[in-house]
């Protein structure tokens, strides 16, 4: 019992180290990993604003691999026109609206961050977001270079009267979310793309002959520049979607969404 008492001073002094020096991530609650997305959890605050999930009913959540991009793009011109910057909370995704503030949980050790869009990419198809450097290394996948990871799209917090306890009924505190309609764009198909502007204009004539909308746009890529053919999809993400998979099984496999 005494040894007890003389190691219990020495328990509780490294219990507090290793609380204290614990990585600077956002660790989730217990009901946040119970029912993630409810507009109930904790926000996160960036730059004195506060984000939280929006619901799954009007919110968009994907779960995918994710990659990062470093120097060969820093100082570059992203799709929103800013520079690109490889030690900012940033991202690429193909089609979610820009400036859409995003938490990214890698799956395999619990990490997340927050990283506003403001690019588009990957353009590859088992890809669903392209992070920055720093974004990258906040949730321990810089190393490998992809991770497994949920993206959970969040909304600005607008204030809003409580509303007060009724009889019988307790007091709301759900926060009225700001946020775009996740599923209105311009939606295009990507079915190719070409090192030369001849062979992209020749799959162009093919779609343009079924009476397709047809755009074909030039992109950096590895050093080079590559041709994309797009096909226009509609307005809305989920009619592009059923586009996209009518695509993939008419001998385009590689094909994937990009909003414009």
């Amino acid at each position: 019992m005494k040894r007890y008492f003389r190691a219990l001073p020495f328990v509780l002094a490294l219990l507090f180290l290793v609380s204290s020096c614990g990585p600077p991530y956002i660790k989730p609650h217990p009901h946040e990993r119970k029912r993630p997305g409810k507009a109930t959890q904790r926000p996160y605050v960036i730059h004195g604003k506060r984000y939280y999930p929006i619901p799954n009913a009007e919110g968009y959540r994907e779960i995918g691999i994710a990659s990062w991009y470093g120097k060969q793009f820093h100082g570059r011109k992203t799709s929103n026109g800013e520079i690109y910057d490889m030690y900012g909370g940033t991202a690429a995704h193909k089609t979610l609206p820009m400036g859409t503030m995003l938490l990214v949980k890698n799956l395999k050790n619990g990490r997340s961050t927050v990283v506003r869009i403001n690019d588009r990419g990957p353009f590859v198809k088992n890809r669903i977001i392209d992070l920055s450097y720093s974004a990258a290394k906040s949730i321990g996948m810089i190393g490998k270079g992809t991770a497994k990871v949920m993206i959970t799209a969040l909304g600005e917090a607008v204030h809003t009267p409580t509303k007060t306890a009724t009889k019988g009924k307790p007091a709301t505190h759900s926060p009225k979310l700001k946020h775009e309609n996740f599923d209105a764009g311009h939606f295009y198909v990507q079915v190719g793309s070409f090192e030369q502007r001849k062979a992209a204009r020749a799959l162009a004539k093919k779609f343009a002959a079924h009476g397709k909308d047809v755009i074909i746009q030039q992109f950096p890529a590895a050093g080079t520049y590559l041709f994309r053919v797009m096909v226009f999809a509609g307005t809305s993400l989920k009619k592009a979607r059923g586009y996209e998979h009518f695509i993939e099984n008419n001998g385009f496999p590689n094909a994937l969404i990009i909003a414009r």
